[in-house]
């Protein structure tokens, strides 16, 4: 039976990635700020359209904007985990990467009544020590990897890459990776940023281009599989503007004509564990 799959997801930085940055003076947290603003419009054009998404908010966030984020877990969202600080974990040692696990699950289940099931690394970028420590911490799985585009996999542990040696790959995990793209996040295309480091990142892409770039890569899909999950990535304060929920809304009617199916990350994730016993109960025949 064909099924393809499209997972809404966001990522609720709220302030925490402008300050992960030393971006701390008025008109940067502002801009973070402005998902107090989006939130409520989102979760109302999800319920809209009876979508269930994942967020995956950061432990400060969570803090910081409780009432914000009450809004999409009291709706049914699911509630995952991005950290707690938006420092990227191979930027800290082991002991203060595990620091940021425990500390942002806590507030995850201070804040939903159950710890996280996924997770997402700020900035995408893991350490050596990320998938032991998410698999130790109970997660079942990670979005952060670039690996595939319309299938999950297993996540990797040891891999060797050397500059002068070919590269040797690690021993797979029971962690089970559920991949992104920065084809499909909002974040390059429409975020205009003046880095610290002083290099700027332009954004302030037409949206109408952006949407057929995200619709098209559904359609491929559709084409090429007879199942399959793609993940978009959004940030509140980013898609949250008015040019911008337009194209959000339609891609939603855009995927619904393709029959896309939305789920959640976790919910994704069981279905594709579905398809692969199925897989391997036919092998066995």
């Amino acid at each position: 039976m064909r099924r393809h799959i499209a997972c809404l997801t966001f990522d609720h930085d709220h302030m925490s990635g402008f300050i992960a940055r030393g971006m701390t003076t008025p008109t940067p947290l502002s801009r973070g700020e402005f998902d107090l603003v989006a939130i409520p419009r989102i979760v109302d054009l999800l319920d809209r359209y009876g979508i269930k998404a994942t967020f995956f908010t950061p432990g400060h966030t969570i803090e910081s904007a409780p009432r914000s984020v009450e809004q999409y877990v009291a709706a049914g969202h699911e509630l995952a985990h991005h950290g707690w600080t938006h420092r990227p974990p191979a930027t800290v040692g082991r002991d203060e990467e595990e620091e940021e696990i425990v500390r942002g699950n806590d507030a995850i289940r201070k804040m939903s009544g159950r710890t996280a099931r996924g997770y997402r690394s700020p900035a995408w970028d893991l350490s050596p020590h990320t998938i032991e420590l998410l698999l130790k911490h109970g997660m079942t799985y990670d979005s952060s990897l670039m690996g595939n585009d319309y299938d999950c996999y297993p996540a990797r542990q040891g891999d060797v890459a050397e500059l002068k040696s070919p590269f040797v790959r690690g021993h797979e995990t029971a962690l089970v990776e559920m991949p992104i793209s920065w084809s499909l996040d909002d974040f390059p295309y429409f975020e205009y940023m003046r880095n610290p480091n002083g290099s700027l990142q332009q954004g302030l892409s037409n949206a109408t281009h952006v949407l057929e770039n995200f619709v098209d890569d559904f359609v491929y899909m559709t084409r090429i599989r007879e199942r399959g999950i793609l993940t978009y990535t959004f940030h509140p304060h980013v898609i949250g503007r008015g040019h911008r929920m337009m194209m959000l809304e339609r891609l939603i009617l855009r995927l619904m004509e393709q029959g896309a199916v939305f789920m959640t990350m976790e919910q994704a994730l069981s279905e594709w564990r579905t398809w692969q016993a199925n897989v391997s109960r036919k092998a066995a025949e």
